[in-house]
């Protein structure tokens, strides 16, 4: 018989030995799975290397990695406090949905800086006023969160669809359904050949480490989310502190999407948040939460999908094809946090017996 144990001896180093392994047995399968399709691994390698290597590549991923970052930093706020926002997504889409509202609404002569800011910060609120609703349902009646904040992303895509045909729909468009693109003021400044988001993402990362461990209402997320019982002994206010920290992660993703408006989309649509919500779950959940990892985990996320689009436009892959690969990848790697955290165990059916009978 079968039966699965936490860990507790498992060290930092091992854990990192079990990743790493994850990783060369999903490039072993990988590899396997293109051979058996009939093309060559190594061309499709010599290929990815040859077009991932280039500077221009190497900006396109970090343009990518930047929103993945940003929205995982926001997500792991909350599932720090075991509140499992799973409405990134639309969060991002609302923060978007603020920022193009406010540059709506400003002059024409408006400097490009006081317009960004401005934008930012109705990304903030709009991030965060997205987060409200689900966050007051779980702390004032314990409602499933994760449900709430699920039913809210589609929710969101709906109500940008609603402004891109009909309220917000641009005359100038020549009827083709679509918003007015953002002014080129509010574009992000380009340093070193991507937007300064990449600038943001490290600070908003560094910020959030300082928070959680060095701040006292970080100190209070991290209980809350350790043990309700042990933060009300301690005379916490658990719906406050459960309000702030969903508000701030809801903000954060709102934040996200006024970086994805103002740095590569310019303009307002239902597909601007492209997943990144999603992915920035798993993100999260094998960056352990932590907010240095998240940089690490996702440029190479961005590193991934970057290379799935090479073995699609070079190597002639199938975009079936590269999507599995890159399902592969994502499976052992999460399969590795399940080995790292659990163990399975092998008992005989006379021992299992013994123990029911004698518990």
């Amino acid at each position: 018989m079968l039966r699965i144990a936490r860990k507790e001896d498992m060290t930092g180093l091992r854990a990192v030995g079990v990743r790493i392994a994850a990783v060369l047995l999903a490039l072993l399968a990988s590899g396997l799975l293109i051979l058996a399709m009939g093309y060559d691994p190594r061309e499709v390698v010599r290929v990815m290397w040859s077009g991932m290597r280039t500077l221009k590549a190497l900006a396109s991923m970090i343009r990518i990695a930047i929103p993945l970052a940003m929205a995982a930093l926001a997500v792991s706020i909350a599932f720090t406090m075991k509140f499992w926002n799973i409405g990134a997504e639309g969060q991002i889409l609302m923060g978007a949905f603020a920022a193009t509202a406010i540059s709506s609404v400003l002059p024409e002569g408006t400097p490009g800086a006081l317009r960004i800011l401005l934008m930012a910060l109705a990304g903030l609120a709009g991030g965060a006023l997205w987060a409200l609703p689900p966050a007051l349902f779980r702390a004032a009646f314990r409602t499933n969160e994760t449900l709430l904040t699920l039913m809210f992303n589609y929710i969101a895509i709906r109500w940008v669809e609603y402004l891109r045909c009909q309220l917000w729909k641009d005359p100038a468009a020549m009827g083709f359904p679509q918003i007015a693109p953002i002014p080129e003021s509010a574009h992000l400044p380009q340093l070193l050949g991507v937007h300064i988001g990449w600038i943001l993402v490290l600070v908003l990362a560094f910020l959030q480490w300082v928070f959680l461990r060095r701040t006292k209402k970080g100190f209070e997320v991290r209980v809350v989310g350790e043990s309700e019982k042990t933060a009300r002994y301690a005379g916490m206010t658990v719906g406050r502190v459960l309000l702030f920290g969903v508000l701030l992660s809801g903000a954060l993703a709102g934040l996200t999407g006024m970086v994805k408006l103002n740095g590569t989309a310019f303009v307002l649509a239902e597909r601007l948040a492209g997943g990144d919500g999603f992915t920035a779950i798993i993100i999260a959940w094998l960056s352990n939460l932590s907010a240095p990892v998240i940089l690490v985990v996702a440029f190479l996320f961005a590193a991934m999908k970057q290379g799935a689009g090479w073995m699609e436009g070079l190597a002639g892959i199938p975009s079936a094809l590269a999507d599995t690969v890159q399902g592969l990848i994502l499976f052992f790697a999460l399969g590795s946090e399940f080995f790292i955290r659990y163990r399975i165990i092998l008992e005989s059916r006379h021992r299992t017996e013994r123990k029911e009978a004698h518990p």
